[in-house]
């Protein structure tokens, strides 16, 4: 509540900071959810080698700082009136660093990152998981035998850092070694070493934490509480208010992630299963698929000068009937869910004489909805968990010629929000309810604001008729672009 004191308004505020991969972002957001105050700044990526994609931590770091002083400064707000800070970050990237001097080993190993490739296929070809259920019959076996491993789980990616890093090899035989990911690092630093956690949504998307066992113990935070993580695509389905069983988010941003609500009970086959969130007792989980290259193929394409401004890419991919039979498998860090294919190449098939910037752009943005198509289609046969809504985020969610064909190639209507920071937001609504800045769930999904609702088109089924040739030519440019690097 607000109240008067000495001449000035005392009102409180929820501060919530986003560590993407491209950028990071923080907003101070009043009772009604409304952006009061924002800052941002660009995550430098680095690529010392081909597959290899990194972040320097400090760097990191300092962008966090900046960016929680900037949008409290830009609020017109003072730290005091903050009630809590939620922070979002992304999944998969970690470092290891000195226990004693806090000085990383190595950059922080990006979740895009392709080094470990061989390790994964290695682990996916073998059978020991299977042997282990065949044998225990216990469910957790069970998914961890049909679970297809990926170069963005930690767990290979660790196996590479710590083969390849004396220093660490000896601060691990000392007992001085730190791992964590982007979260633990920021809590690390923000209590000067004091608190070294994780927080269960992040942990369940390393590949390192059992989902069948949520036995994590609680954190302190030392002195700079209250404040409360979450890894970012749970926070962005918190975001979306997908509190319900067979709830659906998709966030397109450098990458597409599909989640979808499916209870107290953790997923049980080739979708990876996740801890959504843990509020007190109450432990929601989802089932998530994903492919790596959504902005990462719209950033590349402005790169080549194709188009000037994303804004612009809807309407010249609406000018034309169709891709003039180009098409674009976006994998520039290969294919995930269903394929799972680390050897996958991206690629353009199909150009002729005739084909201009127009048609290139149409047949990249209709690959990333095709790619929606694809993980929509394995979500509902795995799970077979009746949809209950559709909610789409991330920046590329403002594409409308996106959006549009992802609702035909559905079948069903996608709700688009005002505000495509959904991370952000969802850090900012955890938070708040924990510290009773908002009281329930129900409260929450009254401060949703939709932009605009995507109705497929009249008598379309999924997929839509016009697109039915469309779709199988493009699959077929995905079967020639996989396992291109293992071809001789």
């Amino acid at each position: 509540m607000s109240s008067q004191r000495n001449g000035f308004l005392k009102e409180s505020f929820i501060l919530s900071v986003d560590v993407g991969t491209s950028s990071i972002r923080s907003h101070v957001y009043d009772r009604e959810a409304n952006i009061r105050g924002t800052c941002s700044t660009k995550v430098v990526l680095l690529y010392p080698e081909v597959g290899h994609v990194e972040m320097e931590p400090d760097m990191l770091w300092r962008g966090f700082i900046s960016v929680v002083k900037g949008a409290v400064q830009d609020a017109g707000v003072h730290m005091r009136q903050i009630s809590a800070l939620g922070i979002s970050t992304l999944r998969g990237t970690f470092t290891t660093w000195d226990r004693r001097t806090s000085v990383p080993f190595h950059n922080f190993i990006s979740w895009q990152d392709q080094r470990a490739a061989e390790l994964v296929k290695s682990w996916n070809t073998s059978c020991v998981m299977k042997l282990v259920y065949s044998l225990t019959r216990q469910k957790r076996s069970l998914a961890a035998s049909l679970i297809v491993f990926s170069t963005q789980h930690v767990t290979f990616r660790l196996v590479w850092a710590l083969t390849h890093s004396k220093q660490a090899r000896q601060a691990i035989e000392e007992g001085n070694c730190c791992f964590g990911t982007i979260d633990t690092w920021l809590i690390y630093k923000l209590t000067k070493g004091q608190v070294h956690a994780t927080d269960y949504s992040n942990a369940s998307s390393t590949g390192l934490f059992d989902t069948y066992q949520v036995c994590v113990v609680s954190m302190s935070t030392g002195g700079i509480s209250p404040l409360f993580k979450m890894a970012d695509q749970q926070a962005a389905m918190f975001g979306e208010c997908c509190f319900d069983v067979g709830d659906v988010k998709i966030t397109m941003g450098t990458g597409t992630f599909m989640d979808i609500n499916t209870g107290n009970e953790p997923h049980t086959a080739g979708l990876y299963p996740l801890v959504g969130w843990k509020i007190g007792s109450e432990v929601v989980y989802l089932a998530e698929g994903n492919a790596a290259d959504t902005g990462t193929a719209v950033k590349w394409a402005q790169e080549l000068d194709l188009f000037t401004d994303v804004g612009e890419t809807s309407a010249m991919a609406a000018s034309v009937s169709d891709s003039d039979g180009v098409c674009f498998v976006p994998s520039f860090s290969g294919l995930q869910a269903p394929l799972n294919d680390p050897k996958a190449c991206a690629s353009l098939m199909g150009l002729k004489p005739s084909t201009t910037k127009r048609h290139l752009v149409r047949a990249i943005l209709e690959s990333l909805s095709f790619r929606n198509k694809q993980l929509y289609d394995i979500m509902l046969r795995e799970t077979s968990i009746p949809i209950t809504k559709i909610r789409v985020d991330g920046g590329v969610s403002s594409n409308d010629f996106v959006m549009q064909l992802t609702a035909d190639l559905f079948g069903r209507k996608v709700a688009r929000p005002q505000h495509h920071d959904m991370s952000c937001l969802g850090a900012a609504f955890v938070a708040g309810l924990v510290v009773g800045f908002w009281r329930n769930q129900e409260e929450l999904k009254k401060l949703q604001c939709t932009d605009r609702v995507f109705l497929p088109k009249e008598g379309a089924s999924p997929p839509s008729r016009d697109y039915l040739q469309v779709l199988q030519t493009w699959e077929g440019a995905l079967r020639r672009s996989m396992n291109w690097y293992n071809k001789p």
